[in-house]
C-alpha cells in the first residue's frame, strides 16, 4: 500500500475526501523513521562505555559555559528495553533520557540521572537555572541508593521509576547557597524518600512516593500516593486526587523494532501512576510527519492536511506562519526540546475548535516581530464541549526573549473548552543570550483563558508585564501556580493597572463566577527599583463561586513590594521579620 493510501486508510478518511488527498504529492512516513544526528538510541548490546561517552561529550561540551544556557544544541538519549550497566548520566540544557519501552521498568539504567549545580557559568553556586532538561519512561537503580535532581522550571521527570531515594536540592545545598527553584513530577514512582531539599515550591501530581520530606514556600500534591497531609503551615496543599488527566504521549518501540507514540487515555478523580499496562490508544509512527530542522511551514502544514500527526525531532525551526491543526486527536509532539520561531510575526501553532488535539514536548521563542500569540488553542468565541475528549497542551515551554529579542503580546491563548493545560512555563526571560529589558523583550501576558472549564495541573508563568495570567473563561480550575513579577519594571508609573498600583500576576476577569485555584505563589524582585510596589498578587471577582488555597507570596530579598495575597486580603511582603519570609494564606471565600 502506498504511504498515502495507508494514512488514508489509518485515519478513515474515505469518499470524497480521499480523492483530493490524491491529488496532493504523498508525504513520506516511515515506521523505523530517521530522529537525525542529535538523537542517540542504545539497546542491551552497546557498551556501557559507549553510553557513558556519548552523554559526558554532551553536557562537558556545556560544562561551566556562558553560552549553553540559550545555545542550539540539543540532545536525546533513548533506551530499547533492558537493562543496562553503569551510566552516570549528568543532564546539562536540552538534554531529555527517555526509555522506549511500553513501560518505565522496561528500561533499567544502573548509575544516575544526575542533576546538581556548579556547572553553570556565573551562577555556580546554586540551581535555580537548571532548565530545559527531561527524564521520561524509564526506571533508575541510582548508585548509593539516592538519585540527585536539581532543577528549576521546565524540566519534567514523568514516567520514571526511581528504585531508591531521590533527592531535589543540590549537593552544595547546606553550604547557604544551593538554592533551586523547580519543578514537576508525574506519573511516577520513588520507592523511597523525596527529599525537597532546597527546592522554593515543588509540584507532584498522580504519583506513589515512599515517604516526602521538606518544603519551603510552596509544595502542591495532587492524586499522590505517599503524599504527606494537607498543612500549609508546612507548605504542603494537598488533594488525594486530580480531577481530570490525560498523560502525555510517549514514544517506544515494538519487539520488531518498530516505533509508535501512545496516548494514554482520559482518567479523572483519579491518584497514582498509569502503567503498568496504560490504558490509551497506540499510533504506529507511519501515522506521523517526522519533521527536521529546515522543514517549511508550508511542508509540515501539507502532512497535517493529509491527516498525519507530527512529530519534531531536536533543533530549531524558522516559520514563518502558523501550523494549522484541524483534525480531531491530533498529536503533536517530538524529543529533545524542538523550538519552534516565528519570523513574521505569526503564531507558530493554531488549533481548530476540536476534540482530543494534544500538543507536548516543543519550546516556543517568540521572534524580533511582535506576534499577538504564539500559541492559540481552539477558536476565539466559539464553546464547544469537549469533556469526553479534551484538547491538552503539556511540557510546552515559551520564552519571550532568550537567544532572540522577542516580543509577543500573549504566548498561550486557550480558547477551546475543557482544556488540559498540564506543566507550562511561560516566561518572559530576565536574562538572555540577548540583551533582555522593560522596552526590548516586551510581552504582556503569558496565559490567557478564554475557554470555559479549563483545568491547569503545573502553572509556571513568570516576568510579564500586565496580567500574567488572565482567565476569562467560567469554571477554570488551577492546581499549582508559580510566578516571578517581572524584576525590571522602572517605576509604578510605568506599571499601573485599572485597578491600581502593578499588575496582578493572576487575574480572573469581573465576569467569572466561578474559579478555584489550589497551591499559588507569587513573588517579587523589583530589583531596577526596589521602591516599586504591587498592590495584590491575586486579583478575582467576589462571591461564593470565587476559592483559593493555600496562596503564599514572598519578595526575594526583601526586594519590593506586594501589599496584599489576593483583593486585599492577607499581609504584605517582606513581612516585619524580613529575610525574605513568606507571607501565607491558607483559604480565601
Amino acid at each position: 500500500m502506498s504511504t498515502l493510501l495507508a494514512t488514508i486508510t489509518a485515519v478513515g478518511l474515505v469518499g470524497a475526501l480521499a480523492p483530493a488527498l490524491q491529488a496532493q504529492a504523498a508525504v513520506p512516513t516511515n515506521d523505523v523513521p530517521d530522529f537525525g544526528g542529535n538523537v542517540k538510541v542504545y539497546d542491551q548490546s552497546t557498551p556501557a562505555s559507549t553510553i557513558q561517552a556519548d552523554v559526558d561529550a554532551a553536557f562537558n561540551a556545556q560544562l561551566r559555559s556562558s553560552t549553553a544556557q540559550f545555545g542550539s544544541q540539543r540532545y536525546a538519549f533513548l533506551f530499547k528495553p533492558g537493562s543496562y550497566g553503569r551510566v552516570w548520566a549528568n543532564l546539562g540544557f536540552y538534554t531529555s533520557v527517555a526509555g522506549l519501552g511500553k513501560n518505565p521498568d522496561d528500561v533499567t539504567i544502573s548509575g544516575a540521572l544526575n542533576v546538581d549545580s556548579g556547572w553553570n557559568a556565573g551562577d555556580e553556586k546554586n540551581a535555580t537555572q537548571n532548565f530545559w532538561r527531561s527524564a521520561e519512561n524509564l526506571s533508575v537503580a541510582p548508585e548509593g541508593g539516592t538519585d540527585r535532581w536539581a532543577v528549576s522550571q521546565a524540566a519534567p521527570m514523568r514516567r520514571v521509576h526511581i528504585k531508591g531515594n531521590l533527592t531535589m536540592g543540590p549537593s552544595n545545598q547546606d553550604g547557604g547557597q544551593g538554592y533551586s527553584s523547580g519543578g514537576y513530577i508525574a506519573d511516577s514512582k520513588v520507592d523511597g524518600t523525596v527529599t525537597s531539599g532546597s527546592q522554593q515550591q515543588w509540584y507532584t501530581r498522580n504519583s506513589t512516593l515512599g515517604s516526602w520530606q521538606g518544603g519551603n514556600w510552596n509544595m502542591v500534591f495532587s492524586g499522590v500516593q505517599g503524599a504527606p497531609a494537607n498543612d500549609f503551615s508546612k507548605s504542603y496543599t494537598t488533594l488525594s486526587s486530580t480531577p481530570v488527566t490525560r498523560e502525555k504521549p510517549y514514544l517506544y518501540v515494538d519487539s520488531s523494532n518498530k516505533y509508535h507514540v501512545f496516548v494514554p487515555s482520559l482518567r479523572t478523580n483519579s491518584a497514582g501512576v498509569t502503567w503498568p499496562n496504560t490504558p490509551g490508544t497506540d499510533i504506529p509512527m507511519r501515522n506521523f510527519y517526522v519533521a527536521h530542522p529546515g522543514d517549511s511551514a508550508a511542508t509540515i502544514n501539507t502532512a497535517l492536511a493529509q491527516g498525519l500527526n507530527l512529530f519534531f525531532t531536536p533543533g530549531t525551526y524558522q516559520l514563518n506562519a502558523a501550523l494549522n491543526v484541524t483534525r480531531p486527536d491530533t498529536v503533536v509532539t517530538g524529543i529533545g526540546f524542538p523550538t519552534l520561531v516565528p519570523t513574521a510575526g505569526n503564531a507558530v501553532l493554531t488549533t481548530a475548535d476540536v476534540s482530543g488535539v494534544n500538543v507536548s514536548n516543543l519550546v516556543v521563542d517568540a521572534g524580533t516581530q511582535n506576534s499577538a500569540q504564539l500559541v492559540r488553542l481552539g477558536t476565539s468565541g466559539s464553546h464547544v464541549d469537549h469533556a469526553s475528549d479534551p484538547q491538552s497542551i503539556q511540557d510546552v515551554f515559551f520564552r519571550v526573549g532568550s537567544s532572540i529579542q522577542g516580543k509577543a503580546s500573549t504566548t498561550l491563548q486557550v480558547d477551546a473548552d475543557d482544556t488540559l493545560v498540564d506543566h507550562i512555563w511561560a516566561w518572559r526571560a530576565d536574562h538572555g543570550g540577548a540583551a533582555t529589558g522593560w522596552n526590548v523583550n516586551t510581552g504582556a501576558t503569558g496565559v490567557e483563558v478564554n475557554g470555559d472549564d479549563v483545568l491547569a495541573t503545573g502553572l509556571f508563568v513568570e516576568h510579564y508585564q500586565k496580567y500574567e495570567v488572565l482567565w476569562n473563561g467560567n469554571r477554570g480550575r488551577t492546581i499549582f501556580f508559580q510566578n516571578e513579577m517581572p524584576y525590571d519594571v522602572p517605576d509604578n508609573a510605568s506599571w499601573q493597572s485599572p485597578t491600581g498600583a502593578g499588575y496582578a500576576a493572576y487575574k480572573v476577569a469581573s465576569g467569572v463566577t466561578n474559579h478555584e485555584i489550589w497551591g499559588g505563589g507569587v513573588y517579587c524582585f523589583f530589583n531596577t527599583n526596589p521602591s516599586v510596589h504591587a498592590d495584590r498578587a491575586f486579583e478575582t471577582p467576589t462571591g461564593s463561586g470565587i476559592r483559593a488555597h493555600g496562596l503564599v507570596t514572598v519578595s526575594l530579598g526583601d526586594t519590593g513590594t506586594i501589599s496584599s495575597v489576593i483583593n486585599g486580603v492577607g499581609g504584605a511582603v517582606p513581612t516585619p521579620v524580613g529575610n525574605t519570609a513568606p507571607n501565607r494564606l491558607a483559604s480565601y471565600n
